[in-house]
């Protein structure tokens, strides 16, 4: 009798070792190669058009990768990882997702040269661990007691890669104006920087150079009617998240009736229940209502900014309806003003927190949308800025010092993981030379220029200031980055390399692929 090893059956195909491995690795460069050419101040834009016909001109790494449909399951590793980015810091998506699928190539040509993935990661870690180590040592500037000049250099550097980086003077000093103006403090004494608290309003018509900043809450409906006064002051603010129109019965209520006259007394009850609600809030002193008719985000935050409660139902323990002052918020004045053709509710001087809005202005819906991207990395680098009052020098400069650093480091090692940190030392380079092939300049010999120099600056005592020599990619030269004011939040770079690391270990660590096949006959249900 002879017992046969059999594979067991799988109704699906099954790929192992090396192919599975390759596959990944091409369908993550693949994603990569869409937004390498958007990254840095003189990157391309993508014009993306969905099923039904909706146009999306953007630069944003993570807007781009969201809305491709992607449908590799590694590559959908990289988008999440793009998103990811976008929430933790902000900015800096299209690097992260370029620096990944880079060390994911350099790992495959390493376990190609029978290298056992497993050396390769513990490498990888290493190297990541040393990476950020460095930069928190030796590569942030502290920006103690920060004055306005940085930050609007944080957010120049955010913007210029963004269809507004004409004009990113006039938008940076908007932007940092706008996150200063929402500064608080928690229970716990830390200051924090709300920036949802920043509602950006997009209106048509004037040039880019009109947007402003209006201090209030601006929400994009009018009144409800046109007798209503337009300006209330102070203002006392009810938050309902339903509607006050005329109450009806219940659905599957069934009133009989043998009087005729009994039903106009049911409509007379209904009328009044509406009217004893309306009563209730004047008795607590409410004269602004804030309604179903606006949108629940914005109903929260004006909620959180006036002290105000989200009431839900009337409705209290025993039964009967009642309002309690204490829900009210309050603001100094609640007006309605003109802004563009749309009617605009303000409301002004919030008692908890300070809200405040931009107003942008632009030519069509697809610059305001573009526009308002920008703005949102600008505000959360700014606010990372602010937050973590560290920072580094742009344009390469970090990357090719790191570089620099862990080739040295991985010489150092007499352990297997040396060539996966030299590989890694290799894999930062990818973002320099991505900046100088997009500006059309010359990569293989700036990237060479700028070892050089950050070789120079860690080897020589007296020339420690080319630490933070970056690519100028205007004029296709280097400069100190960190005077020229090129400038990032520390945390920003860290994350990128935290992420993109995290990421391409997930994906080198998958050497099986079963994709299991439909049954027929159970997709239909």
């Amino acid at each position: 009798m002879s017992i046969s090893a059999q594979n067991p059956d799988i109704s699906g195909e099954r790929q192992s070792g090396q192919d599975v491995r390759t596959q990944n690795v091409m369908a993550c460069q693949a994603v990569s190669n869409i937004v390498k050419t958007s990254l840095g101040p003189v990157g391309l834009d993508k014009m993306l058009v969905d099923d039904i016909g909706d146009v999306t001109i953007t630069n944003d790494g993570a807007t781009i990768l969201r809305m491709l449909e992607v449908e590799h399951p590694a590559a959908k590793v990289l988008v999440e990882l793009a998103e990811l980015q976008d929430r933790e810091v902000g900015d800096g998506t299209t690097s992260v997702v370029i620096v990944a699928a880079e060390l994911l190539k350099r790992a495959n040509d390493l376990v190609r040269n029978k290298i056992h993935p497993t050396s390769i990661i513990s490498g990888y870690r290493l190297a990541m661990r040393e990476a950020c180590k460095y930069i928190e040592e030796k590569l942030v500037t502290k920006v103690e007691k920060l004055g306005k000049a940085p930050l609007i250099n944080c957010a120049k550097t955010s913007m210029s890669s963004k269809l507004i980086s004409g004009d990113s003077d006039f938008f940076a000093n908007l932007v940092v104006d706008a996150v200063l103006s929402v500064k608080m403090t928690n229970q716990r004494g830390e200051i924090k920087y709300p920036i949802k608290g920043i509602n950006i309003l997009k209106a048509h018509g004037q040039s880019a150079k009109d947007s402003y900043l209006l201090n209030g809450y601006a929400l994009n409906t009018g009144r409800a009617a046109q007798g209503m006064p337009l300006r209330v002051s102070p203002a006392k603010i009810a938050c309902l998240d339903f509607n006050l129109q005329k109450t009806k019965m219940q659905l599957g209520v069934q009133v009989v009736v043998n009087d005729p006259r009994e039903l106009e007394k049911i409509r007379q009850r209904e009328a009044d229940m509406t009217k004893e609600r309306i009563e209730k809030l004047l008795k607590a002193g409410a004269n602004e209502l804030l309604l179903l008719g606006c949108p629940k985000e914005d109903m929260r935050h004006v909620a959180k900014a006036t002290g105000a409660t989200l009431v839900t139902t009337f409705a209290d323990m025993e039964g009967e309806e009642t309002f309690d002052p204490a829900h009210l918020g309050s603001a100094d004045e609640v007006v309605e003003e003109r802004i563009a053709d749309d009617d605009v509710v303000l409301i002004k001087g919030t008692k908890t927190s300070s809200a405040v809005s931009l107003i942008l202005r632009g030519a069509n819906d697809y610059m305001l949308d573009e526009m308002e991207r920008a703005l949102h990395d600008s505000l959360c680098i700014v606010k990372r800025t602010l937050e973590s009052n560290t920072v580094v020098a742009g344009g390469g400069a970090v990357e090719s010092a790191l570089s620099v650093y862990l080739e040295h480091l991985a010489t150092t090692l007499g352990s297997r993981e040396q060539l996966a940190i030299a590989e890694f030392a290799d894999a930062l380079l990818i973002i320099p030379k991505v900046l100088a092939v997009n500006a059309a300049k010359d990569a293989t010999e700036l990237v060479a220029k700028l070892r050089a120099y950050h070789h120079t600056a860690q080897t020589k005592a007296d020339k420690k200031h080319y630490s933070s020599m970056g690519l100028d990619l205007v004029n296709g030269t280097i400069r100190n980055n960190l005077e020229a004011g090129v400038i990032e939040p520390a945390m920003s770079k860290v994350k990128i390399i935290q992420f993109a690391t995290e990421a391409a270990i997930t994906i080198l660590r998958i050497d099986d692929m079963i994709k299991l096949v439909k049954e027929d006959g159970q997709g239909d249900e």
